[in-house]
């Protein structure tokens, strides 16, 4: 390495010094006290295993929709603690990981699909406001930007494709000065433009205010307290915990990324961890030299690709790029804190922003993502539909968890609705191999899309390969 080179990268690493290992969302002197943990027995209607978006939303439309069914909710740490507490706070309204994958593997449902994402995000907007839910909620919309001249060509293609089929409704493409214009960074080439399809939100304060809302409909809480074994009990399910017992006709699992009780799930499901930075809260001056008045989020188009987002109060937040399995899939708390990938997170902030020389750090920290080889949620029962799961949502479940909720739900009321109808609920992904081949090709597959970037987008043979079996690796 060249000695400027050297220098930098000391530069990078000095804005670090000061962060805490943390999520910046979690760490908040408002954040409430945890209930108490179950001891006993308890019986209920209906059992929601886990205290994310997942469980929260399934939790809180149930009693919506029936006032009087008795709800409990157990979860094995405290509400909103692991991914719905640690993520960027993008809420999408795609249900399939974009509309690029949702065409790939649904065509002739996509448009209702889209129409399905569009009514979930108004719901999420009107459940924040009707429940005072205080989550910095901005529907500010997204740009997907290019940092790439290739990249530009891709996205202006793409955007002509959404328009052909009917899709880029309150989209735009923005050539290199158009962009630019939006967001002051020499490193963009273009972007496209999504009005209304994202909203930012702070996503700690989100399930938080979930489970006000929840507990104010008359929801049984119960936090320190994991599901440890489900088994039939009489016509219904028994769940057992570290100090008692839920008994309850139906169960519906929203544990994600964490060993599904139904052991047959898991093999759908791999952990991803993925990184983020936070910085002090931006100058006047330091927010005019960057432009970003409409506040919208933004993310670049590689492979392995980087989210970035302002703070209400004029943070960035600054994520992605490594996607990081463990061997053997395990979720463990060491993962969530790599400094070798805030180092790297680091240097490329500042090549994105090099008028924010001198910003520090305050926040770093990683969680486990639950993705899939569909790369969006799939839904299932099992127990003679006495219970529903959903999980897989790969990042994008800030939103999404809204809809899988609501099918859940369905499923365990044996209903035929719009939503379970849909081809993406009715089939599953495919299951990923067992180790050591799960690493080995999710290894390769990483290289392979590194490879890509550093090759103008070019594709190898693997990636192809990948592409015909509907398999792959998104960062």
């Amino acid at each position: 390495m060249a000695p400027s080179a050297m220098s930098r990268s000391n530069d990078w690493t000095k804005s670090l010094s000061e962060a805490q290992p943390v999520p910046y969302w979690l760490d908040d002197p408002g954040r409430p006290r945890p209930e108490p943990a179950l001891t006993g027995a308890d019986d209920c209607d209906l059992l929601v295993v886990g205290g994310g978006y997942s469980g929260l939303w399934t939790a809180l439309i149930a009693k919506e929709r029936d006032p009087a069914r008795d709800v409990v909710l157990v979860e094995g740490r405290e509400v909103g603690w692991a991914a719905s507490g640690r993520n960027g706070g993008f809420c999408a309204a795609s249900l399939t990981h974009g509309p690029a994958n949702g065409l790939t593997r649904w065509p002739d449902e996509i448009h209702k699909l889209q129409e399905l994402g569009d009514r979930n995000l108004d719901a999420i907007e009107e459940t924040v406001a009707r429940y005072s839910i205080d989550c910095d909620f901005e529907r500010t919309g997204e740009i997907d930007v290019a940092t790439e001249p290739y990249q530009a060509r891709e996205l202006k293609d793409w955007y002509g494709q959404l328009r052909a089929k009917g899709l880029a409704e309150g989209m735009e493409f923005l050539d290199r000065d158009a962009v630019r214009e939006q967001v002051a960074s020499p490193t963009f080439e273009a972007g496209l433009l999504d009005r209304r399809g994202v909203a930012m939100l702070h996503p700690a304060k989100l399930a938080w205010g979930l489970k006000r809302a929840c507990l104010r409909l008359g929801v049984r809480v119960y936090e320190h307290t994991p599901a440890l074994t489900l088994k039939p009990y009489g016509a219904g399910m028994a769940v057992r915990t570290p100090y008692g017992q839920v008994r309850a006709g139906r169960v519906a699992l929203g544990t994600n990324i964490f060993p599904s009780l139904v052991r047959r799930v898991r093999s759908y499901t791999v952990p991803v961890y993925d990184y983020a930075l936070m910085t002090e809260p931006l100058g006047d001056e330091q927010m005019a030299s960057i432009g970003w008045k409409n506040r919208q989020g933004l993310g670049d188009s590689a492979n392995q690709f980087h989210y970035f987002r302002l703070s209400a109060d004029n943070r960035i937040l600054w994520g992605g790029y490594d996607a990081v399995y463990p061997y053997g899939g395990r979720v463990r708390a060491e993962y969530d804190d790599r400094p070798e990938t805030y180092a790297k997170l680091a240097g490329h902030f500042f090549t994105c922003f090099p008028q924010l020389e001198g910003v520090r750090f305050t926040h770093a920290w990683g969680g486990a993502i639950d993705t899939c080889s569909r790369f969006s949620a799939f839904f299932g029962t099992a127990h003679r539909g006495r219970v529903a799961y959903a999980a897989g949502y790969t990042g994008l479940g800030v939103g999404a968890t809204r809809f899988g909720g609501e099918v859940m739900l369905d499923l365990l009321a044996g209903e035929r609705t719009e939503r379970t109808e849909l081809e993406m609920v009715r089939k599953k992904p495919l299951p990923f191999p067992p180790e050591p081949f799960a690493w080995t090709g999710i290894a390769l597959t990483k290289w392979s899309l590194a490879r890509a970037d550093a090759h103008g987008g070019r594709r190898n043979l693997w990636l192809r390969a990948m592409d015909r079996l509907g398999l792959g690796f998104d960062s």
